[in-house]
């Protein structure tokens, strides 16, 4: 239920396997459905979401798809009827439901369909809302007003010529709009899918609580609220405190600040942070010259976990009180200027790292973010690098306040070899093996393969992180409970190990399959089976979620992950034992001969015949069924025949599936397979688009 953004064919098959069958159910349940519709809200959670997940559908996702990416993407003809999108959204989240689809971390049926409901009434206006369409879809729109079949390719490259001539009338206001939100990167198209984080472990919020409670600068920030109260500190005209309210306060808060000689409060660095930060945390504000406590602030501030959550999100408000030129002699450096992203990117990367990340890595990715976004070409070697000293001092002042507040922690040590580059040849790097995905761009191995200077660079950072002991940066669990928190704030996925005890066993195998280490499955199935209290009673419902999966190829995956996750022998005695039973038996055999438990002359012909049908089955399935299973199936010939034959003869218990197996076959196989296709594909695609044109 989820597929990375270049697994282009992979999506594709599943999104019409998933259509097809989504269109067969709504039919038998009586419930509206668009085809077209269908896939093109799958193509939406695919394409312009950062997480992906074809099951997991939020009240945001909802509006998006009703009000941007249908109003975007889908080209009606004059007059032509909306079609009931909202309608075969609702039937789309029941048939995810129905069949276990649904991503157990997401919204309950019920708020998901309340979501539709109260966002349906706003669909018309958003389709007809001109501003919103996407440009292709302006100009296709704008033709088939003036009389262009834009289904005819060469009708509309005659239009395309006369609009470049100036020779078509059309609405300049509204195309001036469109441009501004494509120029400015304001549509869907231009979300990029995020990285998959792997799962983390976090303690109890009341044992969090506890550690934030005991870190000073929360006493700090606290303290000074209480000392400004509700009746408020006079503040200078420049709007800074009095000079004896800063030497008091220092004292107060323990600042550290040095105070004699000192003439203006703006020369106190420390207490000026804690200042700006409280007022950015908004536990503190300036009305009518004077410095008040925000009275809503009361319970947060009684609350040490959300107190330190406001504290730690405030942090990405402190540009210029962290690393903002403070004279006119002095200017920004580079980090000033990308404070806020690169932030982000250096709290995310470290998030869920199994290891501790060496400063020079950490560094370094960051001037790869600088080298994108400034024009570094043409300057001399020593003025870039005293741009990058620069920055690297401003982030390692960041980072020390990500220290104080108890976000980070900063050791010294060796650096773990997964940091090391890998040998640079002249075929290009190869990565480790047990190395993490998530590091891999970290790596920049593949830049330095080509680039001299990439290679230079990558030769000194290999040295320096072996010459000794380098600093370790890494997210203690109150940064990563808060980064967590804003991952899943901008529609990231981030498992945590323990959200899924509740989830139904069909959600649980589910995500365990897509988005799970082995590590973290195996810890995960632990404690679900736990807070079921009876062992066999929790393996009976994995095992039925098994069995009445309707897909075959996400049965074999639900059943791969809850054999790889259980205690070693104990996957295999289940393994074993579910090759009697008459359900399950296909995938127990699949399983047995994959993990060289099983093999072919140990098996009897009847087994022989079910590991025949299923793989003909997921092939099928992995085909996209259809039209993609006839042309795999005619690719075959008569090999398929034969084994089509023989699958049917089985004793599979999926006879629904064999039925349509069955079908398949006669179409792509008969005497007239091949015309007999193709006219199916021409109706399906038609019955499927109409008029409708995505662009």
């Amino acid at each position: 239920m989820r597929f990375e953004p270049e697994a282009e064919e992979e999506f594709e098959a599943a999104c019409g396997l998933l259509v097809d069958r989504l269109v067969r159910w709504a039919g038998e349940q009586a419930l509206p459905v668009d085809g077209f519709t269908a896939e093109t809200a799958l193509d939406y959670r695919h394409r312009a979401t950062a997480d992906g997940r074809l099951g997991l559908w939020e009240s945001r996702h909802v509006e998006e798809l009703l009000l941007a990416w249908l109003p975007e993407q889908v080209t009606e003809g004059p007059g032509e009827e909306h079609a009931d999108a909202p309608g075969t959204l609702l039937t789309l989240l029941r048939y995810l439901h129905a069949t276990q689809l649904a991503d157990p971390r997401g919204p309950a049926l019920e708020d998901s369909l309340a979501a539709v409901d109260a966002t349906a009434g706003q669909y018309p206006a958003a389709m007809a809302d001109r501003t919103r369409w996407g440009m292709a879809k302006f100009w296709a729109m704008t033709a088939a007003e003036q009389g262009v079949d834009v289904l005819d390719g060469a009708a509309l490259q005659r239009f395309a010529e006369r609009a470049q001539r100036g020779e078509v009338v059309y609405d300049q206001q509204v195309l001036d709009v469109i441009m501004e939100r494509r120029l400015t990167g304001n549509t869907l198209r231009s979300v990029e899918r995020a990285e998959p984080q792997l799962p983390v472990m976090l303690p109890p919020d009341g044992e969090l609580r506890r550690r934030a409670e005991a870190l000073a600068i929360l006493a700090q920030l606290r303290g000074l609220a209480e000392w400004v109260g509700r009746d408020g500190r006079a503040l200078t005209a420049a709007g800074r405190l009095r000079m004896a309210d800063a030497r008091e306060l220092v004292d107060v808060l323990d600042t550290g600040d040095k105070v004699d000689g000192v003439r203006s409060s703006a020369d106190l660095p420390r207490l000026g942070l804690l200042l700006e930060w409280a007022k950015k945390a908004r536990l503190v504000r300036v009305a009518k010259g004077r410095l008040y406590a925000v009275a809503k602030a009361g319970p947060m501030l009684a609350d040490p976990l959300q107190l330190w959550l406001r504290a730690f999100d405030a942090c990405f408000e402190l540009r210029q009180a962290l690393i903002g030129a403070r004279s006119g002699w002095r200017v920004e450096s580079m980090l000033f200027d990308v404070y806020e992203d690169v932030l982000e990117d250096v709290l995310n990367t470290l998030y869920s790292l199994p290891y501790p990340m060496p400063w020079p890595r950490l560094r370094d990715s960051v001037h790869l973010a600088y080298r994108a976004r400034f024009q570094l070409d043409g300057g001399s070697d020593l003025r870039h690098g005293m741009w990058f000293e620069h920055a690297d001092r401003d982030l390692s002042t960041v980072l020390g306040l990500l220290d104080d507040l108890g976000a980070i922690e900063r050791d010294r040590g060796m650096a773990d070899p997964v940091f090391l580059d890998a040998d640079l040849s002249d075929t290009g790097p190869e990565l480790p093996t047990d190395m993490p995905p998530e590091l891999a761009e970290l790596l920049g191995v593949a830049e330095a393969a080509t680039d001299p200077a990439a290679r230079e660079r990558a030769d000194a950072r290999r040295e320096e992180l072996t010459a000794g002991p380098v600093e370790l940066i890494r997210l203690t669990e109150l940064g990563t409970r808060a980064v967590r928190q804003r991952l899943l704030a901008a529609g990231r996925d981030a498992p945590l190990v323990g959200e899924l005890a509740q989830a139904p066993a069909a959600g649980l195998l589910g995500v365990l399959a897509d988005d799970y280490d082995p590590d973290a499955a195996r810890t995960e199935l632990a404690g679900w089976i736990t807070a079921r209290g009876e062992r066999e009673g929790a393996l009976r419902q994995l095992t039925d979620a098994v069995r009445t999966m309707t897909f075959r190829t996400r049965a074999q995956a639900m059943l791969d992950v809850l054999l790889a996750a259980l205690p070693d022998g104990e996957g295999e005695g289940l393994l074993r034992t579910l090759r009697r039973d008459a359900q399950l038996a296909p995938l127990a055999l699949n399983e047995l001969a994959h993990r060289e438990l099983l093999f072919p002359e140990d098996m009897t012909d009847t087994e022989h015949l079910l590991v025949l049908a299923e793989s003909l089955l997921q092939l099928v399935e992995l085909a996209g069924g259809g039209d993609g299973a006839e042309e795999m199936l005619r690719a075959q010939g008569p090999q398929a025949r034969d084994a089509v034959a023989a699958a049917l003869d089985s004793a599979h218990p999926d006879r629904a599936g064999l039925d349509e197996l069955r079908q398949l076959a006669a179409r792509a196989l008969g005497a007239h397979g091949a015309r007999v296709g193709r006219a199916r594909k021409a109706r399906r695609s038609s019955g499927r688009s109409g008029r409708k044109r995505r662009r």
